[in-house]
């Protein structure tokens, strides 16, 4: 049996324990707080400690602590020499997250979930197959109401999971190239960016986050040279695809074909990869250290040309 350390049990901790339960795992958390507590004992975890030295030996760790706590978990558990995979975003600082890379970055993964998303995969598919032409660049928009994380703004918990969509798409994640912002005396509310068009001989990003939008939306367009292929929701079940090769024409619009997509739950899919791994029956989870101080390092240049704060 694996045996995990998770730390933290919250909104989001407490999925990745009944995720980590279902595939049979040792799970000891660390929960701080009483409503952390009570959900890590509802979860039917193994051990529940209030310190990180209380937690017991471990083959590997889960972080789920806040992102503004990650950077000093991560610390604190270089030492142990066991595989961490961290929520993301690995930090939200780029130097921090330099440092730690530069520390342990062979045993640090981070939890890019939508990397395992069956959508994304497929559209990852039909970029690396040509199909539709050589690929142009990608579109997503994340936008939906209110940021309930209080420690850091609503870029740092939206934009990695556009960018490393991006990652598992075109392979790599281009440099930024112009960025804006809207902000409120709360914050900042909106950020939209491309990242790439220095070098048109490469694919572009195109990106709009939000949480001022009265609808919850999540889209990826893959726009290649023939033709777009799109994910219109997080749970969809198929990807549409258009070709357009056409479209400058004064004839009909052409069918949508949508092609069905793995519904499998991709937090599930993530945390079956790092067990996988601990147990030696496969390779490491997607998204290493060096890749998640890229998304840091990518956010940190986007803000800083949206005139945003360091």
């Amino acid at each position: 049996m694996v045996r995990i350390g998770l730390l933290g049990c919250g909104r989001w901790g407490r999925l990745i324990l009944r995720d980590l339960k279902q595939l049979g795992a040792y799970v000891a958390v660390l929960a701080v707080g009483e409503a952390s507590r009570a959900r890590a004992c509802e979860g039917n975890a193994d051990v529940v400690a209030s310190s990180l030295e209380d937690l017991p030996e471990v083959d590997g760790y889960v972080v789920a602590v806040p992102t503004a706590q990650h950077a000093a978990f991560l610390r604190q558990l270089v030492p142990s020499g066991k595989p961490v995979f961290c929520e993301k975003p690995f930090t939200s600082s780029a130097a921090e997250a330099k440092a730690i890379a530069q520390l342990a970055g062979d045993r640090i993964f981070i939890m890019d979930k939508w990397r395992y998303h069956g959508g994304v995969l497929a559209l990852a598919a039909l970029a690396r197959s040509g199909e539709l032409g050589p690929v142009l660049g990608l579109k997503t928009t994340r936008l939906g109401w209110g940021n309930p994380h209080a420690d850091v703004s609503a870029d740092w918990i939206l934009l990695p999971h556009d960018l490393s969509i991006a990652i598992e798409i075109l392979g790599d994640l281009p440099e930024p190239a112009a960025a804006w912002a809207e902000t409120s005396a709360e914050g900042l509310v909106a950020l939209s960016g491309v990242l790439g068009l220095k070098d048109r001989s490469h694919p572009w990003m195109q990106f709009e986050i939000g949480v001022r939008s009265p609808s919850h939306r999540r889209t990826i367009e893959l726009r290649c040279r023939d033709g777009i292929a799109s994910l219109s929701d997080a749970y969809d079940a198929h990807v549409a695809v258009q070709r357009t090769s056409s479209c400058l024409s004064d004839g009909p619009v052409p069918g949508t074909e949508l092609r069905s997509v793995d519904t499998a739950m991709p937090l599930l899919r993530e945390l079956t990869a790092f067990l996988d791994y601990l147990c030696h029956r496969g390779p490491p989870p997607k998204s290493s250290a060096a890749e998640g101080l890229m998304v840091v390092e990518r956010i940190a240049s986007l803000r800083a040309l949206a005139g945003l704060p360091e």
